[in-house]
């Protein structure tokens, strides 16, 4: 997602490429100050708390915070004595955070070295994200990872007619779809329920969570399985698709304007970043 996830611009899979006369490295780094206020809270404490952040991004993992370590509590950070070495930064020091009666191992890392050209994450703290029990830009929780600033989503309405269908049935066709476009991923279409034939779609169980859109469920249309999916109370950045119903191309034949629809390469999400997966579990709470 963004600058460096999925099909970003920094992303292994761009889909597209920088108009340069010589080739660029193969992994590119990208470091940047947040310019927005945000803290940590670990056991009912304020264990960071910064409006000097730097967000890093590197090639296939989510955004990661680093707060300047006069901004950490004192007590917060307990040196594990682990080491790992990453592929461009060098050393990564481990800490286990406290507060409080609790410690968590392994929470936050900070790299002890990092070359010059990487001078500016020298003596900051980064935190494993599931390890903590919330983040915060001011007053708003923030949930999945450190938010994207070149993530961005747009809807918009279509009179282009959708039409879903399996085998010889016909599961959806709509003459007012809506289609949303997101950072790194080929366009969805939505379509209202009033379009759906929804004895059609079987629920099942399971949700997955999107940082930006919220829960999402799920349902297999025939043998079809996770062939269809809707957003019931999408966040209200996104409310738009509230309760609409999306198709997999790969699983149901999906045509816009007569045109057969297929997934595009790089358009299954990857839920993993780099200390975590994406699940519904820590949006249940929003």
């Amino acid at each position: 997602m963004g600058l460096s996830w999925q099909q970003g611009p920094l992303a292994a899979g761009s889909i597209g490429h920088f108009l340069t006369p010589e080739p660029l490295p193969e992994r590119l780094l990208f470091a940047e100050p947040l310019r927005r206020r945000m803290r940590v809270q670990f056991n009912d404490a304020w264990i960071a708390d910064s409006e000097n952040v730097i967000l890093f991004h590197e090639p296939g993992r989510y955004p990661v915070a680093y707060f300047p370590r006069e901004d950490v509590a004192e007590q917060a950070l307990v040196p594990s004595g682990k080491v790992t070495r990453h592929k461009d930064l060098g050393d990564t020091a481990w800490y286990a955070v406290h507060a409080g009666e609790r410690t968590t191992e392994r929470a936050a890392w900070e790299f002890t070295a990092p070359p010059v050209y990487a001078a500016e994450l020298q003596g900051r703290i980064a935190f494993a994200w599931r390890a903590m029990d919330a983040f915060y830009e001011e007053d708003e929780r923030i949930l999945g990872h450190a938010a994207d600033p070149y993530h961005r989503i747009d809807i918009r309405n279509t009179s282009r007619t959708l039409e879903v269908r399996l085998d010889d049935s016909v599961i959806a066709r709509s003459e007012h779809p809506m289609v949303l476009f997101e950072s790194g991923f080929a366009p969805r279409w939505y379509v209202p329920r009033a379009d759906v034939d929804e004895t059609k779609l079987s629920p099942v169980e399971g949700q997955t969570f999107c940082p930006y859109k919220g829960l999402c469920d799920y349902y297999d249309i025939g043998d079809a399985s996770r062939a269809a999916w809707s957003y019931r109370n999408a966040y209200r950045e996104v409310d738009r698709i509230s309760d609409l119903v999306s198709f997999e191309p790969d699983q149901v034949e999906v045509y816009l304007d007569g045109t057969r629809l297929h997934l595009e390469p790089g358009q299954n999400v990857v839920p993993h970043g780099v200390d975590r997966g994406l699940d519904a579990s820590e949006a249940k709470g929003r």
